[in-house]
């Protein structure tokens, strides 16, 4: 089998799972509904395995397969253009390996609810979706994927549609990511125009490297695309739909956070390279929005009590971490910073949805209870959720030797060479490595919090568990040690994954666009900086032991009086929400109420428009009686007044 057929195999099996499920599930399987979904996952993992190695193993490590065209319209072609290569091999055998063991945790986690077949329908269309954006060739494929995974998350957070605040964070998420997309749609028909109307990712990259478009058109255009990514990877501004995706079931919020949808918008980047490098603008927007981001979400998760919130935000923290080492391709070799990028995404996907699952398992054995407030102690009550989730607690910490420790350190070592050797910005480049290093230290603080009151201290079961708290069984907690030993021992793998990626086209392109800006040939990777490393391992483990001395016997927040202003800030998520309420909502709905008035006042001059010929009418029906001696007196009487006229006239 060609590696082209085996990236259609990756594509076509969750598109079979999501056809099949809704066909057989209700009907046919019943309890069994998750069987296409998990089976076509597995599939398709092992077909992307394949491919990953095959694409390891070739001389020429880009395979293009073009099976037809979508359509074509004057100037506008889009083709059905898929492309392999190692950037888009390991964001495949990332998001199928995740997405079979969370569909294996959902089996166990859904089972019984109403809508089984209609969850894992969403699921596999979700998984579809992705892969179509990671093999697109062509923006507009690529924007067909896109689009499909704002969709499935809109009904998977909506999922519970008939709960008020699950329905309200659907609507919500789906709105705030249309404002990002709309400045994504705009950069795409800019690009289309300044690469020469070719909407092909290679071609337009080969064409912008060798000819490229005045400054101002490239800044403007990487600008407009990362708004996209803005509000699919939940940056400043567009980050407020991520916490709300809670509403949705857990494994949801382990597939949205690790492996899908999120994870889309440092893709795009990544993949857009030989753009960026050209916009060192642009870059250092990415960058310092990245680092801001990262900030901001880490403060607001410190003081969180919903266990999935605290992740969430850690989610988002992270997210900004990626994007920091996206926004240096334009000041050090692209190369390494798109491998540091996308090795930090293939390391969180393990523990973010470890530490995801392990809070679902959590829900299932309190009782649907996520408070950490009302729960505690849990580390006998469920020792495999406990030592797992505590494996994935220290990767995402950074702790040494774990999977977070290797790519979080990746990041802050591009952050300090773009200080050193950026050509522009180079100070915002050392205000950002600055941010890089608070947020470690806030991140290993609140995931050893979040781990301390949910594990540590005396044991607490809240009324909603009643006697049947315990561990969960074995079809969940099997997904919470495979992915656990994934958080150990993915970080291993950072040398050959990141010069792997260094072999990826766009990367090629990325780096060759760097060369002929700068004159410079770009560096090689000087390997793993031990110095840099063991500054924030330091940080890290200062953070978690702060965590461990407030919160190891399981007590509450205990805040000083000092303290109280920055907790309040941070508690209330830096009243991000209500900003937006007053500023934007308020004036929003003002402006539809007014407009209301306008539309009242409209449609009556239109209903007295309507009116006027119908009261007109009615005044002339009755001449219309019919009777022939009246249409003759009338002939006559208006002849009569003729004559009279005229006669008059003439008297005159």
């Amino acid at each position: 089998m060609s590696e082209s057929e085996l990236a259609l195999l990756v594509l076509g099996l969750p598109l079979a799972a999501a056809l099949l499920t809704p066909l057989l599930g209700a009907v046919r399987l019943t309890r069994a509904a998750h069987l296409p979904a998990v089976l076509g996952f597995a599939a398709a993992a092992a077909a992307a395995a394949v491919l990953l190695v095959r694409v390891a193993g070739a001389e020429h490590k880009t395979f293009v397969s073009s099976p037809g065209t979508w359509f074509e319209i004057a100037q506008l072609r889009a083709g059905v253009s898929l492309t392999v290569d190692p950037l888009s091999a390991v964001m495949l055998a990332t998001v199928t390996f995740i997405a079979t063991w969370i569909a294996v945790f959902s089996a166990g986690y859904m089972r019984g609810d109403e809508g089984y077949a209609r969850y894992f329908t969403f699921v596999s269309l979700f998984v579809f979706c992705m892969c179509l954006l990671v093999l697109a060739n062509n923006f507009l494929l690529l924007v067909a994927g896109w689009e499909g995974v704002g969709l499935c998350s809109y009904l998977l957070v909506g999922y519970y549609y008939a709960k008020p605040s699950a329905a309200d964070a659907a609507r919500k998420a789906f709105l705030v990511t249309r404002l990002g997309d709309t400045g994504f749609l705009l950069g795409i028909f800019l690009l289309w125009q300044a690469g020469g109307f070719t909407l092909d990712l290679d071609t337009l990259f080969e064409r912008v490297v060798k000819a490229p478009p005045p400054p101002g058109v490239m800044e403007a255009a990487c600008l407009l695309l990362f708004c996209g990514a803005v509000g699919k990877s939940a940056q400043i501004p567009l980050y407020v739909w991520l916490p709300d995706a809670m509403e949705g079931p857990t494994p949801v919020s382990a597939l949205i956070h690790a492996a899908t949808m999120v994870t889309a918008g440092v893709y795009l980047l990544a993949r857009c390279a030989p753009l960026y490098v050209l916009a060192p603008g642009a870059q250092m927007a990415v960058s310092l929005i990245g680092g801001t981001t990262a900030l901001l979400a880490a403060f607001i998760a410190l003081t969180q009590t919903d266990l999935k919130r605290v992740l969430a935000y850690s989610t988002v923290s992270q997210l900004g971490f990626m994007f920091m080492a996206l926004g240096t391709a334009g000041a050090i070799t692209p190369s390494v910073a798109v491998a540091a990028a996308i090795f930090h995404l293939f390391t969180h996907a393990f523990f973010k949805a470890l530490l995801f699952l392990g809070s679902g398992s959590v829900m299932h054995a309190m009782g649907n209870v996520i408070d950490m407030r009302k729960f505690g102690g849990l580390r006998r009550l469920m020792p495999v959720t406990h030592l797992t989730f505590l494996a994935g607690a220290a990767a995402l910490a950074g702790l040494p030797p774990l999977a977070g420790f290797w790519s979080k350190d990746q990041v802050l070592d591009t952050l300090d060479a773009a200080g050193e050797h950026a050509a522009v910005y180079r100070a915002g480049y050392w205000v950002v490595f600055g941010l890089a290093l608070v947020t470690a230290f806030l991140t290993a603080f609140y995931t050893f919090r979040a781990y301390c009151l949910t594990f540590l201290g005396p044991e607490r079961v809240p009324p909603e568990a009643g006697d049947h708290a315990h561990e969960s069984p074995a079809v969940m907690t099997v997904p919470l040690v495979v992915l656990a030993v994934g958080a150990v021992v993915a970080g291993f793998f950072a040398g050959p994954v990141g010069h792997f990626l260094g072999e990826a086209r766009s990367v090629e392109l990325a780096n060759r666009a760097y060369t002929a800006k700068y004159n410079i040939d770009p560096a090689p990777d000087h390997g793993f900086d031990w110095v840099t490393a063991g500054v924030s391992t330091v940080i890290a483990a200062c953070g978690a032991g702060l965590a461990f001395a407030l919160y190891r016997t399981g007590r509450q927040d205990e805040v000083p009086p000092a303290l109280r202003g920055a907790y309040a800030l941070s508690r209330n998520k830096v009243y991000v929400d209500e900003v937006y309420a007053g500023t934007v909502v308020k004036p929003a709905e003002v402006l539809a109420a007014a407009a209301r008035q306008v539309d009242g006042v409209l449609d009556s001059l239109a209903r007295l428009v309507a009116v006027l010929p119908r009261v007109a009418a009615a005044l002339l029906r009755p001449l219309q009686n019919g009777l022939v001696q009246f249409y003759a007196l009338g002939m006559v009487l208006g002849l009569a007044v003729f004559v009279s006229f005229i006669v008059f006239r003439i008297s005159r």
